[in-house]
């Protein structure tokens, strides 16, 4: 990325992760661009990252990179690209959305047509550089342009890329929202410990720190899940009696419905932006 003057449409979270990271990785600093309207933010973006040129102008910021990542909340994405689309336009940079919900075919027809977009469903343990992002690149990628929005967001951590962009919506389902369902998991563990009686500091360590380990086992690991379950699942034993506990309650239709319920949400997310684009 030794060429690449990347540009950054919104200074929020994901957008000061992935610069810490890049910039933690050797990138020259004074190759980001950053765009935030608000002064409060701006002056905390100049305080973290004081080589980097930050700016309350987007038309600057797209003016001026050959790389942008659009970090802009849903909402506000089809004001910010049309805003943008002259400058866009005449630069034709690689463009990389964050935001989540909105289809590269809606921000296309935003900033005019015909352009470079790669999708990307990061989540939050991005924050620490331990994320995992769904990334889908749109026809008119080249390979190169999706190599450039990969080094990119590996800034975060790892990157799946999918060939359907329907299967973002997956993503969204499986790795977007499921820290929440990895946080519900350590507050039901914790919750449970202190119900019989644990206090709430010491069964709050033991459900963390089993689920941040035994997620880092299976991230090692290349036996398959069942394989590793089976390990701690002696016949007769503790986990047994917990584990059909969960089988005949059918946990895993339960789980399997309310990931079908986050993935069909993203479908309708997208879809209104669509309808939107369309009334527009």
């Amino acid at each position: 990325m030794s060429n690449t003057y990347l540009g950054f449409i919104g200074g929020g979270n994901m957008a000061t992760a992935i610069i810490r990271g890049l910039l933690d990785d050797g990138m020259e600093a004074e190759r980001i661009l950053v765009s935030e309207p608000g002064a409060e933010q701006q002056e905390r973006l100049r305080a973290d990252f004081p080589d980097c040129h930050v700016t309350e102008s987007n038309q600057l910021v797209a003016s001026r990179s050959n790389t942008l990542v659009l970090a802009v909340k849903p909402q506000v994405l089809a004001e910010v690209c049309t805003q943008i689309a002259t400058e866009v336009g005449a630069t034709r940079p690689l463009i990389i959305s964050i935001a989540a919900g909105v289809r590269t075919l809606d921000i296309d027809d935003w900033l005019g047509g015909g352009h470079s977009i790669v999708r990307v469903m990061p989540n939050q343990p991005a924050l620490l550089r331990q994320g995992i992002s769904g990334l889908y690149a749109n026809d008119a990628t080249t390979d190169v342009r999706k190599t450039i929005a990969t080094d990119i967001i590996a800034a975060i951590g790892d990157v799946v890329e999918v060939d359907r962009e329907s299967d973002i919506d997956v993503v969204t389902a499986v790795s977007g929202s499921g820290p929440a369902y990895v946080y519900l998991l350590i507050k039901m563990l914790t919750d449970s410990g202190i119900s019989m009686g644990l206090d709430a500091p010491r069964a709050r360590q033991l459900a963390v720190k089993t689920a941040t380990g035994s997620a880092m086992l299976a991230d090692q690991s290349d036996d398959s899940m069942d394989e590793l379950i089976a390990r701690v699942r002696s016949p007769g034993g503790t986990t047994a009696a917990a584990l059909d506990s969960l089988d005949n309650d059918d946990v895993h239709a339960i789980f399997r419905r309310a990931l079908r319920a986050a993935r069909d949400r993203a479908v309708e997310l997208a879809d209104k932006a669509q309808d939107e684009r369309a009334k527009s």
